[in-house]
């Protein structure tokens, strides 16, 4: 099965799952994107552990789901922020001030919002999570 957005193939198997109260989920296949983007929700607490099996066929993530994600989505088409742009596209996809977090793509890797507004740079949104 050829994944036409493996992000957003992500995005939906967790937020899926997370509905169904399930402990943990397979999501396949992977990417390094992908990787990074599930880096950032363990940091931020929103997944537990994951791993990669590789299958030989492109690769699987298995995560530890905490039951903590209300909502997450991909933004698409992937909108091009600069760095003084983010509170708008912040009110755009967040429920409230200070809940949750966009996820960016920038030049110095793939952060949250908070992190890329500290470093003062732009990026292209990749999805949300609150």
């Amino acid at each position: 099965m050829p994944a036409k957005n493996i992000i957003s193939n992500l995005f939906s198997t967790l937020y899926n799952n997370e509905m169904r109260r399930k402990k943990e989920c397979i999501i396949a296949p992977t990417s390094n994107l992908a990787r990074d983007v599930l880096r950032i929700l363990q940091k931020n607490g929103y997944i537990g552990e994951f791993e990669h099996i590789d299958d030989g066929r492109g690769g699987k993530f298995r995560v530890q789901l905490l039951g903590k994600i209300v909502k997450c989505n991909v933004i698409s088409p992937r909108y091009s922020v600069r760095k003084d742009e983010y509170d708008l596209w912040e009110r755009k996809y967040l429920p409230s001030f200070n809940y949750g977090f966009l996820i960016v793509s920038t030049p110095l890797g793939v952060m949250t919002q908070m992190d890329a507004k500290k470093l003062g740079v732009g990026g292209k949104l990749l999805g949300y999570v609150y």
